[in-house]
């Protein structure tokens, strides 16, 4: 049995965790660990279309000995932070992880290196971004691509409104439909994949309809990390319901029965 840590900035999309334990198979735990403030008792948003640059949620250090102390009592073999760590730029992300390791005395990482590790798997040398961020943090996630995976963006689309019933709970075919718009919006056909940042998006029931519908990868902020999380395990499992990142070599199959 592996079992993945993850920390997670609130409670909006962590439901994708559930979803993608199931795709998994067996063989697999996810444990996320809420990291910011219960209730969002600091004030601060969390990640989604109302996000900007200077509210960026970060491991709360009042609460961090707690949560890597749950994540050690789950058993997790790894920590990662599912958050916009790319905000921060490529140092102060490096040093975020750096921070989280040393705090877990586990292998760590973020979505940010997530996203910039999975476009060199499938050697994705050029990309679209469709995005609920605002104009500040679009720019930053682009830049941390190209610094960090040597990327070119080729394309940029977001809607703010479009995407927010993704975030809902209740959103199912709406949440579906909104994701759809909002891919096709960035996607050009000179990219190799289009990337969704945004761990506050519900997107893992929905990978293989909006591959199918693209004829080509997508990569969203919640897959990303829990596959970001399985590469620091040294782990690959061969789980189609993920999207093409998870049907990568070497591999173990999930059982179909």
């Amino acid at each position: 049995m592996t079992s993945l840590g993850f920390l997670y900035p609130g409670r909006t999309a962590a439901d994708d965790y559930v979803r993608a334990e199931q795709l998994l198979g067996g063989g697999v735990r996810l444990h996320a660990v809420r990291a910011d403030d219960p209730a969002g008792a600091d004030g601060s948003p969390l990640d989604g279309p109302d996000l900007t640059v200077d509210a960026v949620p970060v491991p709360s250090e009042g609460r961090l000995p707690a949560v890597v102390e749950e994540l050690r009592l789950s058993g997790a073999e790894t920590a990662v932070w599912a958050g916009p760590g790319f905000a921060l730029g490529p140092a102060g992300a490096h040093e975020q992880v750096r921070a989280l390791a040393r705090a877990a005395g586990l292998p760590a990482s973020s979505t940010s290196f997530g996203f910039a590790h999975a476009v060199r798997e499938l050697g994705a040398h050029r990309v679209a971004v469709a995005t609920v961020y605002g104009a500040d943090l679009t720019e930053r996630f682009t830049r941390f691509l190209t610094e960090e995976a040597g990327t070119e963006v080729v394309s940029v689309a977001g809607d703010p409104d479009a995407a927010r019933p993704a975030t809902d709970p209740s959103g199912g075919p709406a949440g579906f439909a909104a994701l759809r718009a909002l891919v096709r919006a960035a996607d050009r056909p000179d990219a190799a994949a289009v990337l969704v940042p945004g761990t506050a998006l519900r997107t893992a029931a929905h990978l293989t309809d909006l591959e199918a519908d693209l004829g080509k990868p997508v990569l969203t902020a919640n897959q990303v990390t829990v596959w970001e999380a399985l590469r620091l395990a040294d782990r690959r499992v061969n789980a189609p319901g993920l999207g093409a990142l998870f049907t990568r070599e070497p591999l173990v199959q999930v059982p179909t029965d």
